[in-house]
């Protein structure tokens, strides 16, 4: 896609087109199939809002793998769900999972999701493995997040420095560690290595709730394997996929709320409706 000099609010008429609809000779599989490592014994919610969003934003298969009593509540809200490990397309990794509390255990099976080169989407807990590996990979910081993602990399800057200047600092953290960037706030802000700069807004204060987050890291991982044919033949496929994504979020949470509280749950519900309201 073509590289704006300057900031390019990205709204329906772009997101449109960048959602993949099955056709008459699709199966499960060449629909894309998600893996997800999301979720602990301490967020386990975390798990389950990113597979319900994930799983009615459109993948043809989802795998979920990550601790027993996870999968169980994943199971239970989603029983469609493949929870053995195989083939994928696509990565979801780290949502509600504490980076200071990982086992030595998960922080290898993140490590090797992300040696297999795939689309990759790391969220929260999988922040600090940003460097591991290769491959098409988008991490979606809040403000705290970015900031102490980029003092690792030796880049001193406070959570009031980002707040000011989200833009330049989602620019700088795309080009300092060589992935894109969704940087969540009141306006999200998406910036490549390449020079991609695109703003998605208008998103109800609602959605400022518990676990939307891990809604929108679910439709993410989503978009990522439904079309990863994209992201092969066009690197800056992924920002267009990420705005997507905050568009379909915000959208939905605009359709769950009807000028009303909200949780989370509500949004990733709200996606199926979105998305056909989008594409009519």
């Amino acid at each position: 896609m073509a590289k704006p000099r300057r900031w390019l609010e990205w709204e329906a008429a772009q997101a449109r087109d960048w959602i993949a609809v099955p056709q008459a000779t699709d199966d499960k599989y060449s629909r894309g199939v998600l893996g997800v490592r999301t979720g602990s014994t301490e967020y386990p919610g975390a798990a389950v809002l990113g597979v319900e969003a994930a799983s009615r934003t459109g993948v043809g298969m989802l795998r979920y793998l990550g601790p027993r009593r996870v999968e169980t509540l994943v199971m239970q809200h989603r029983p469609e769900v493949v929870t053995v490990d195989g083939r994928v397309q696509a990565w979801l990794l780290g949502s509600g999972i504490d980076a200071g509390n990982r086992s030595p255990e998960t922080t290898k099976q993140l490590q090797k999701a992300l040696r297999q080169g795939l689309p990759t989407v790391l969220d929260a807990g999988a922040l600090d493995l940003v460097g591991v590996g290769a491959g098409p990979r988008l991490i979606t910081p809040h403000y705290r997040e970015l900031a102490a993602l980029l003092g690792r990399s030796g880049e001193s800057v406070t959570v009031d420095e980002i707040a000011a200047e989200p833009g330049e600092w989602a620019i700088r953290a795309a080009v300092l560690l060589d992935v894109t960037v969704l940087l969540k706030g009141s306006v999200t802000h998406l910036a490549s290595p390449s020079g991609i700069r695109l703003t998605v807004s208008g998103a109800p204060a609602w959605l400022a709730t518990a676990g939307s987050g891990d809604v929108l890291a679910g439709i993410l991982g989503a978009l990522l394997a439904t079309n990863t044919g994209r992201i092969q033949a066009d690197a800056d496929a992924l920002a267009a996929l990420a705005a997507t994504a905050a568009f379909v979020h915000g959208a939905a949470a605009h359709r769950a709320s009807g000028g009303g509280p909200i949780v989370a749950l509500d949004v990733a519900q709200a996606v199926p409706a979105t998305i056909a309201a989008l594409l009519a």
